[in-house]
C-alpha cells in the first residue's frame, strides 16, 4: 500500500538508553511522502514519511521516518487489521 498524507500509522519510538523507558508504538498521522532509495523493495518501502506523532503526554513531528514490515524502533508501519 502507498503512503499518502492523512493516513494513520503506527511509529516506534526510541524509548530511553539506560532502559527504564522502553520502546513503545505510537499512533501518528503522515503529514508529508518521500521518495526513498529503496527501489526494488516493497512498495512502502520506497518512501520515507513525515510523521505527526501522538503520545500520552503530548505531540512531537518527526521528519523523513523509514518503514518496517514489523514494529522496529525509529520506524513507521501499518496498524494490524
Amino acid at each position: 500500500m502507498k503512503p499518502t498524507v492523512g493516513r494513520i500509522v503506527h511509529y516506534m519510538n526510541l524509548g530511553d538508553a539506560d532502559g527504564r523507558f522502553p520502546p513503545e508504538t505510537q499512533a501518528a498521522i503522515i503529514t508529508g511522502v518521500h521518495w526513498g532509495s529503496n527501489i526494488g523493495e516493497p512498495e512502502e518501502s520506497r518512501y520515507d514519511v513525515d510523521l505527526h506523532i501522538f503520545y500520552r503526554t503530548g505531540q512531537f513531528d518527526m521528519l523523513k521516518v523509514p518503514f518496517s514490515r514489523t514494529a522496529k524502533r525509529g520506524h513507521w508501519t501499518w496498524p494490524p487489521p
